[in-house]
């Protein structure tokens, strides 16, 4: 992450413009100013989704939530009693003899009744039901998930997904729709697990985040708003888009500037993360027993 701040970096660009340099920059009521800041936060925008930056892959990773309580109901309503509905919402689905499967809660009615999508096929008088939470909140800094970075990490084995829409009706009303591994999709505002699981269970992924912008304090932004902020890309780039925007703005020629700017998003971007060596000619490891390092005598055995 680069230290250089908000301030200084407009600053760097006016000097290079040859336009007056201003002491501060948020709350500045210069047109020139101001311009230049909407466009050093466009240049964060755009750049958020010009490659995989190091410093905003981040991991997340959360416990499984559900409860196990008793209810009552009927075949003739949605409504569920239970002895509280306390730490409940519409993020969790229920499991029990006679409510059907894929059924969910759909609102908190007081603070022992409640209400799901399905009626039930079968009535219960304080019977045993399961409360699993399948719905959880994305990180407020989440912009993109990583591939393949999907883990039920308490068992060990890598979720399944993204399921498609058909895939996920195929789970959820398909006579066969479970198994060992976990199935995952995004859905809305939320990344949601099929079937249900324990409570404590251990999931995790990796995720690109939206927050290329620093507070002083070193909380992730999406936009630059103080002067005392920093961004994670490196300070010529910011400098250069910048310039190249304003020109652009103006009517300027770009050539000479864009070229620029293009040479440094190349070589920013390939020096941000180390990439493995590749070979025109592969060939399998020797790292067991083969032609390069088989004895010539001495197998445990006499002729």
């Amino acid at each position: 992450m680069s230290t250089t701040t908000m301030l200084q970096l407009v600053q760097q660009v006016t000097n290079e413009l040859g336009i007056g340099t201003p002491a501060s920059v948020a709350g500045n009521s210069n047109q020139d100013v101001i311009q230049i800041l909407a466009l050093m936060n466009a240049t964060g925008y755009e750049l958020l989704r010009r490659a995989d930056w190091r410093e905003l892959t981040k991991q997340h990773t959360f416990y499984t939530q559900a409860t196990t309580t008793t209810g009552t109901w009927s075949t003739s309503s949605t409504t569920i009693t239970v002895p509280s509905t306390a730490g409940l919402d519409t993020t969790y689905q229920v499991v029990g003899q006679g409510i059907p499967n894929a059924t969910y809660v759909t609102a908190i009615n007081s603070a022992t009744t409640l209400s799901i999508n399905y009626l039930p096929t079968e009535a219960g008088a304080g019977d045993t039901l399961t409360f699993q939470k399948v719905k959880y909140s994305l990180p407020a800094d989440y912009y993109s998930t990583v591939p393949r970075t999907h883990w039920d990490k308490s068992k060990r084995w890598e979720m399944l997904g993204p399921e498609s829409a058909q895939q996920w009706e195929w789970l959820l009303s398909g006579y066969i729709s479970t198994g060992p591994r976990i199935r995952w999709r995004l859905l809305g505002a939320y990344f949601q697990i099929w079937p249900g699981v324990n409570a404590d269970e251990l999931l995790g992924f990796e995720y690109r985040s939206k927050g290329w912008a620093n507070a002083a304090d070193g909380t992730a932004k999406n936009s630059f708003t103080n002067d005392s902020d920093t961004c994670i890309y490196p300070d010529r780039l910011m400098v250069l888009s910048t310039k190249l925007k304003y020109f652009e703005a103006k009517g300027f020629d770009t050539t000479a500037i864009y070229r620029d700017y293009i040479m440094e998003l190349e070589t920013s971007i390939a020096q941000d993360t180390s990439a493995a060596n590749l070979s025109f000619a592969p060939r399998p490891g020797t790292v067991l027993i083969g032609y390069d390092n088989i004895p010539d005598s001495g197998y445990g055995y006499d002729n």
